[in-house]
């Protein structure tokens, strides 16, 4: 994030006309700005869904510290388990299954 980071000011100096070295100076500087300004166009928009789908699983999960770490499985599937385990619904009735938004989430 650094990178992104407005840069600081730099002297306003004006280069002269025949001090090439400043002149190149000036249009590195330039050319940085506008690679930083690009880059930071581009992730935008990636930065949004991010925080979108953060936000999608903290509603999803609630108190992060009910859970116990996340486990990777060997086929890549990943876990998240309740330290402390759901009650077991009443005989006859089905445990109340949380509201997932009918999708997968994309992080």
């Amino acid at each position: 994030m650094l990178a992104l980071a407005p840069m600081g000011a730099v002297a306003q100096e004006t280069p002269e006309a025949g001090d090439p070295l400043s002149r190149g100076a000036e249009l590195m500087r330039e050319g940085m700005g506008l690679i930083l300004r690009g880059l930071r166009d581009e992730l935008e928009p990636m930065t949004d869904d991010l925080a979108q789908g953060w936000a999608r699983l903290v509603e999803l999960l609630g108190d992060f510290s009910a859970y116990e770490l996340p486990e990777v499985l060997p086929n890549g599937d990943i876990i998240i388990r309740r330290k402390v385990p759901l009650e077991p619904a009443p005989e006859g009735q089905e445990a109340p299954v949380p509201d997932s938004g009918g999708g997968e989430i994309d992080l």
